[in-house]
């Protein structure tokens, strides 16, 4: 999990999760970007990593094209879209907004929608349709850091398990996949970790 904002589905503040996205990619655009079809992702994307260009003149009469943001280049979008009837999904379509999806692969949105169910079950204030819900707007925003945060460092994500040279299993947490950290963390050493290391 790169970033999270806590707070409505709305445009600014998926504006903000991409600018922190990027902070913590480096400036680096991602290779490939799926998502639901909210309409806010795109020009948040292109806001976040795109760049800026003048179109080339065309001899053409009348006034120039002025500048326009493009997607990076190496950085494709695809979007999943579902068609809901009476709270059932009946069709999933999906399309490349922008790049070039690799030939094969498939677009979609399972992994993001798999951790969500994992978060709502550790963080039982996101719960769906529950009496169980934050009263406190800090709070709420406390725990939710904490879960997602913990996630990466102190859980071991079976998918994410590799053979060691003894051949057997070693057991990685997602920060350990992302080169951040080389053993699974207890809670107490990552609560205790001073925030800013110098």
């Amino acid at each position: 999990m790169l970033e999270v904002v806590v707070g409505k589905r709305i445009d600014t503040n998926t504006e903000l999760l991409l600018e922190g996205a990027k902070g913590r990619l480096g400036g680096q655009p991602p290779e490939a970007v799926t998502s639901d079809a909210y309409p806010a992702y795109e020009p948040a994307l292109l806001g976040a990593f795109g760049e800026q260009r003048v179109p080339p003149r065309t001899g053409q009469p009348g006034r120039p094209a002025g500048p326009r943001v493009v997607p990076p280049g190496g950085m494709s979008y695809a979007a999943v879209q579902k068609v809901k009837e009476k709270g059932r999904v009946v069709a999933v379509f999906t399309r490349v907004v922008f790049g070039a999806w690799a030939e094969g692969e498939s677009v979609s949105t399972s992994y993001v929608g798999r951790h969500n169910a994992t978060d709502r079950h550790r963080n039982a204030r996101e719960g769906r349709r529950t009496y169980r819900f934050s009263k406190d707007w800090e709070v709420h925003e406390a725990v939710t850091h904490f879960t997602m945060y913990s996630y990466n460092f102190c859980r071991a994500v079976r998918t994410l398990r590799e053979w060691d040279e003894g051949g057997r299993w070693r057991q990685r947490t997602p920060a350990m996949a992302a080169g951040l950290a080389d053993h699974v963390w207890s809670l107490e050493e990552w609560l205790t970790r001073p925030g800013i290391q110098r």
